[in-house]
């Protein structure tokens, strides 16, 4: 179906932007790899984003949507169907009166940190360094310094398999450690963020707090897909990785950082195969020693 001419004349039909076939990921994903995606698009609107998705549906082609890829990584054999990026979905809006903040999946985290410290509006401090986007954010409810994105949603805006949308109050999702549970085919559109009015200037400090924290304790000259693995219960899984003695464990051109166990980092040609098997010997090696099973953060699609 893919490769039906008919096919891809119609995704380029209805996607106003970019239609890209036999697309290598390794341009795409922050740690540098992956092999070719059938198609990747890039939807101009929420509109063309419900077109797409309904056709591909009435296809049965698989699609997954994928935000700043910061923390995929795609197999070397590249994904079998179309991925849905939603970078380009990009409007934010701020109502003063309700201290809202409404932003569409592909608005950058540090649009918003910034929007925070220019209204002084706080609650979004921890987001301050994180590269990612708002839909990938949600989907996997990102966290750090003690806080999470549930714990200032009010709403999420989401689109399913038929391209058909909703608004979900916090309150009837399922949001969990490093994730939120939604039906397959399930894309977010967006989500309202419920602040507090505070200092500009004590908002303004943190956040720099927080960077600069990022930068001493985080490989950032480096290509990676952010934390690896979630943290279990009580301790890191940095620490967990340090204390086991696999800091700076190479495989190909990945390496286990040095500065900060529950990094993988892309230190030169590295292939996705690389980066699994680090991360398969990693969950091999703390099992075996400490009887924890590190589950993964980032998401791996695709085929070897």
């Amino acid at each position: 179906m893919i490769r039906d001419k008919i096919f891809q004349e119609k995704l380029e039909s209805i996607v106003s932007d970019k239609v890209l076939f036999n697309e290598p990921m390794y341009r795409h994903t922050s740690i540098g790899v992956g092999g070719m995606a059938d198609v990747l698009i890039f939807p101009g609107s929420i509109e063309e984003l419900s077109q797409v998705t309904s056709y591909l549906r009435d296809c049965d082609v698989p699609f997954i949507p994928v935000g700043n890829c910061t923390n995929l990584i795609v197999r070397d054999g590249g994904y079998r169907g179309v991925l849905i990026s939603l970078t380009v979905l990009t409007a934010i809006e701020f109502k003063p009166s309700a201290l809202s903040v409404y932003a569409e999946a592909g608005v950058p985290f540090s649009e918003i940190v910034n929007l925070s410290i220019k209204e002084s509006l706080t609650g979004m401090e921890f987001c301050a360094g994180i590269p990612g986007s708002v839909g990938g954010g949600v989907k996997m409810n990102a966290g750090a310094f003690g806080s999470e994105l549930k714990d200032v949603i009010e709403t999420v805006s989401l689109m399913n398999g038929k391209g058909d949308t909703k608004v979900a109050v916090k309150n009837a999702l399922k949001f969990g450690y490093r994730n939120l549970d939604l039906p397959e085919g399930t894309v977010i559109l967006g989500a309202k963020f419920l602040l507090t009015k505070g200092s500009g200037e004590k908002i303004r400090e943190r956040v720099s707090e927080i960077i600069s924290i990022r930068k001493k304790k985080h490989p950032l000259e480096y290509r990676s897909a952010g934390s690896i693995f979630k943290n279990p219960p009580d301790i890191s899984a940095g620490k967990i990785i340090d204390d086991i003695g696999l800091k700076g464990k190479q495989i190909g051109g990945a390496k286990i950082s040095e500065m900060h166990g529950n990094f993988i980092l892309n230190s030169g040609k590295a292939k996705a195969k690389d980066i699994i098997d680090l991360i398969d010997i990693t969950q091999k090696k703390v099992w075996e020693e400490r009887g924890i099973h590190l589950e993964t953060e980032v998401k791996i699609i695709g085929v070897d």
